[in-house]
């Protein structure tokens, strides 16, 4: 597989965004470096250039940088972010009428600029791809998220979009029968590593509380990558507080990505 470490920090929300940047450098110096590339982030944060997205401009300038690497590559891809809004030229690289997406996510990232409350992309990147047709909203699987904004549950009804619970996430091979009973050929693994259990990794700027244990997520990946070919995927949102706390959580996000690679 070919690893794209995006180091993004301008979609994100919080005031300490700029830990996810470190988070992605230390998920690299663990990769192969034969088979990884780096996209360059801008340093400026950019402006909203009216849109009504936080620091639009810079997340437009990664995007294309993000769709020419994701251009060369001669393997499906593992998108390492950076802010989880990485995934919106990762998904549109690969996106087909037969692909799902399942997002594993504390936030189902279903708002719009209208209904956000904080402008940021990371919290509407989802909604934005079911909007501009990018992907199938009835092939689009959010798992694992346990804070909704309202708005965000009116969008998953309108749209159809499924939502699976943590506990729903206890047998993996039920999951993976659900995204193939979509009628989708392939499958897009988005994994924000605010789905997992805070107890169980500490490099979360927001930890949730009650998420999927490592185990439990990684037996999922496994079951839905053996279900059906990996189109791509994304492992995004690492925020450790100091390089020695990286190193404490580098065996789970390790087994995320052997779960991946099958």
């Amino acid at each position: 597989m070919t690893f794209v470490v995006v180091p993004q920090w301008q979609g994100s929300p919080s005031s300490r965004a700029m830990r996810l940047a470190e988070g992605a450098e230390a998920i690299r110096s663990d990769l192969p470096s034969s088979s990884t590339r780096l996209v360059e982030v801008p340093l400026e944060a950019g402006d909203a250039q009216g849109s009504g997205i936080a620091r639009l401009s810079s997340l437009r300038a990664v995007r294309e940088r993000m769709s020419h690497e994701l251009g060369t590559a001669n393997s499906p891809a593992i998108v390492i972010g950076g802010d989880c809004a990485v995934s919106a030229a990762a998904i549109a690289h690969v996106a087909t009428d037969d692909l799902a997406v399942v997002w594993f996510d504390a936030h189902p990232d279903l708002n719009t600029p209208s209904t956000s409350p904080s402008g940021a992309f990371a919290g509407m990147v989802l909604a934005s791809l079911v909007e501009d047709g990018t992907v199938d909203a009835t092939r689009v699987v959010v798992a694992g998220a346990r804070e909704w904004d309202a708005p965000e549950v009116d969008f998953a009804a309108e749209k159809g979009v499924t939502s699976l619970t943590v506990a729903q996430l206890a047998d993996a091979e039920a999951v993976a029968e659900a995204v193939a009973a979509t009628g989708a050929r392939r499958v897009y693994v988005h994994i924000d590593l605010d789905v997992l259990d805070p107890p169980e990794f500490l490099g979360l700027l927001e930890p949730i509380p009650f998420g999927v244990g490592t185990s439990q997520l990684v037996a999922v990946v496994k079951a839905l990558v053996a279900r059906l070919p990996l189109a791509g995927a994304t492992i995004a949102s690492f925020a450790p507080e100091s390089a020695a706390s990286a190193v404490d959580d580098a065996p789970t996000i390790l087994r995320l990505i052997a779960a991946l690679r099958g």
